[in-house]
């Protein structure tokens, strides 16, 4: 019933094997199904499906002890909620999501009206808090997770419209909402974050909140101000929670992320004055910041998993784990440090 990996079946593949053979063919297929509502639903009736429970994502752990995402078929998930007596038609609310490499059309639902462990012991799996899921998923898979959490998280959140008051309608593809009083068309957003680790040359700093688990630490992050540049909001951030004057910034990537709403991180390293790195804390911000050595750092790496920590021993430093993009940021700067002890 549950798969992970899934081809579509040959009439679909018949129809659709052209427009899924490569990324520019791809993008359009999906955009395709955005704008047409027959289409998109074609599609779904063909695809695949991924589970979310009050927003947590059915996860199912394998015999090797690993954690996968389970695909379930439309008419296989149609049974499912047929056998929980839920109208099958529920199906079709499913968000569109993307049409992988493979050729899968992927869509997701949120089946949060069901009782939670009957479904999940139909279905072979566990509803799993997105914090925690991040842990536990394989790299590829971590990215749907967020996106579906996030796209329905949006349109549980904007049912009605801002202006009229008036409820709103989804397309097929869950892309868009409309309020046919008076035609406004709402997107979902994602708001602009910035996140930053900041280097003195030879060591970097990290920081936590109160919120965060025992001794984890994590790069500096802060959202855009309204009329903001992002090298503005990188330099006011820095300056706010650890009272440093940033000296120059380097891009490094960009990444969504699902929390506390629906994020877009745009990653930097930005560098502050040797001369000048006495950290003076916000607490209204933060629990603790601090500088980390190149070792330090290391052993922090080394984790796969999080520590236990007990509550009456010093904790161990981690860092987020792999998918996060402040792994990757404290990763390049173990990179450039390595590297600029070997060109020495």
């Amino acid at each position: 019933m549950l798969r992970c990996l899934r081809v579509l079946p040959a009439r679909v593949t018949r129809n659709f094997s052209r427009c899924c053979s490569n990324y520019v063919a791809r993008m359009r297929f999906i955009n395709k199904l955005k704008e047409d509502e027959g289409a998109c639903l074609t599609a779904l009736e063909s695809g695949d499906i991924f589970l979310y429970h009050t927003l947590a994502p059915l996860l199912r752990k394998t015999q090797q002890g690993v954690f996968q995402l389970p695909l379930l078929p439309f008419t296989d998930l149609e049974g499912i909620l047929n056998r929980l007596g839920k109208d099958g038609s529920m199906v079709k609310d499913s968000v569109l999501i993307t049409c992988t490499e493979q050729n899968r059309v992927l869509f997701c639902l949120d089946v949060g009206e069901l009782d939670q462990r009957a479904l999940e012991k139909e279905c072979g799996g566990n509803f799993v808090d997105l914090r925690k899921a991040f842990f536990t998923l394989r790299g590829e898979e971590a990215p749907l997770v967020a996106r579906g959490q996030a796209l329905l998280r949006w349109h549980q959140g904007n049912g009605f419209c801002s202006a009229s008051g008036k409820p709103t309608t989804r397309n097929q593809a869950g892309s868009q909402r409309v309020c046919h009083s008076n035609g406004l068309i709402y997107y979902p957003k994602m708001s602009p974050v910035i996140i930053t680790l900041v280097s003195d040359g030879k060591r970097c700093l990290l920081a936590r909140q109160a919120s965060f688990p025992r001794g984890m630490f994590s790069a500096l992050a802060g959202f855009c101000d309204m009329g903001e540049t992002l090298e503005e909001t990188l330099r006011r951030e820095v300056a706010e929670e650890v009272g440093l004057e940033v000296v120059s910034v380097r891009y490094s990537g960009s990444q969504h992320w699902p929390f506390p709403q629906s994020s877009f991180m745009v990653a930097c390293h930005a560098t502050v004055s040797p001369g000048n790195t006495q950290v003076d804390v916000d607490h209204e911000e933060l629990e603790e910041a601090r500088w980390f050595t190149l070792e330090e750092i290391r052993a922090a790496l080394k984790l796969r998993t999080p520590p236990r920590n007990p509550r009456d021993q010093p904790p161990t430093i981690w860092v987020p784990p792999s998918y996060a993009i402040a792994h990757k940021l404290i990763r390049e700067w173990v990179d450039d440090q390595e590297h600029h002890y070997d060109g020495k």
